[in-house]
């Protein structure tokens, strides 16, 4: 079952109609569209479809597995006024085992769309024609060596670059050469030991970039940077400089393994934030004050039940968390630094 939510009324869910569990979904750039991500081997695309106030609500799922019902509250299983339907479009293949995670690209590049595999594979799927997507890339056999775990497209400044982190210990980038119309793979080895289980982009622009150009003007671009978790516990911050990633930082604050981490947009302010949750119930928020400055942790919750993922709204100013409680929480700061939660939804 998957939920929506585009604004405070056309909140629902939609049957994805997999035929195994379902591990991640994403919207695309626009929200128009979110692929789901499944143990069945497949991506399921959906168009997301808000309902007219006029049309009937019939609840019934379509021959192709969409459902032509429209969405249902969470907690209600009825479809609100305002509501959206998932309208079944497309289904990629081509993984030879449970696909964890799917991202869409910046629609600068195209329709791209790309899928991480327990198969230690990466697919990255083009959208030819309307709803008709081809393999445009996969990763050559023994790239990864363990599953692929997370994937996260580059800031668009610094082209089609994807970010894949692997359970062999390693994360990869793969990059788009346009002089040779080839994808291009660099492996970073022993990022995290065990595994490496997320990764996250840093903003492109500068920190303090905003308040050096006075508001307005162009801002600088900052040097290649990205985070990782793992299952040593730690947090790690890379640095790509003169064509080579380096270990910039090194955090450590949970206790197990740490299962996501989500690096916040920072508007051209001068400060980085990155959200970090793990197996050991609790999600850290790490503040850097200034470029190459330390790292501060603090902790928002304690959820006393794993966390599986975190994610930044678009503005990077309010956080969701989604934990082993079946809890999509979500989480503001206040203008005196404290967190408080505004809100949480149950499955």
């Amino acid at each position: 079952c998957v939920s929506l939510n585009m604004s405070a009324v056309a909140r629902g869910t939609f049957e994805s109609a997999h035929a195994d569990a379902v591990h991640d979904c994403a919207y695309d750039y626009f929200g128009r569209r979110v692929a789901t991500a499944s143990s069945d081997r497949t991506v399921r695309i959906f168009d997301v479809v808000q309902r007219q106030p006029h049309q009937p609500h019939h609840p019934s799922t379509s021959s192709d597995g969409g459902v032509d019902g429209g969405a249902h509250v969470v907690n209600g299983g009825v479809t609100i006024d305002g509501g959206v339907r998932g309208e079944h479009v497309a289904t990629l293949t081509g993984h030879d085992g449970p696909v964890w995670c799917a991202r869409w690209a910046h629609p600068k590049f195209g329709a791209l769309i790309a899928t991480a595999s327990f198969d230690h594979s990466v697919m990255i799927h083009k959208e030819t024609e309307p709803n008709v997507f081809v393999c445009a890339y996969k990763t050559p056999v023994g790239t990864h060596d363990g599953s692929v775990n997370a994937l996260a497209w580059a800031p668009h400044e610094y082209g089609a670059v994807l970010a894949c982190a692997s359970s062999d210990g390693t994360f990869s980038t793969i990059t788009y050469d346009a002089a040779s119309a080839q994808w291009v793979v660099e492996k970073v080895p022993h990022a995290h030991a065990i595994g490496c289980t997320g990764v996250s982009w840093a903003p492109s622009a500068m920190p303090g970039s905003l308040v050096s150009a006075g508001g307005g003007g162009d801002h600088a671009v900052s040097p290649q940077r990205l985070c990782t978790s793992g299952c040593d516990n730690a947090i790690k911050v890379w640095r790509r400089d003169a064509g080579q990633w380096t270990c910039e930082a090194t955090l450590s604050a949970h206790t197990d393994w740490v299962r996501d981490v989500a690096w916040s947009e920072n508007m051209g302010l001068p400060m980085n934030t990155i959200a970090s949750c793990g197996q050991d119930g609790k999600v850290f928020i790490w503040t850097q004050g200034a470029p190459g400055g330390a790292w501060t942790s603090h902790e928002l919750h304690n959820f006393n039940a794993p966390v599986w993922r975190v994610s930044w709204s678009t503005m990077g100013n309010i956080l969701a968390v989604s934990d082993g409680n079946n809890t999509v929480s979500i989480w503001k700061e206040s203008i005196d630094g404290v967190w408080n939660q505004i809100t949480a939804a149950a499955e």
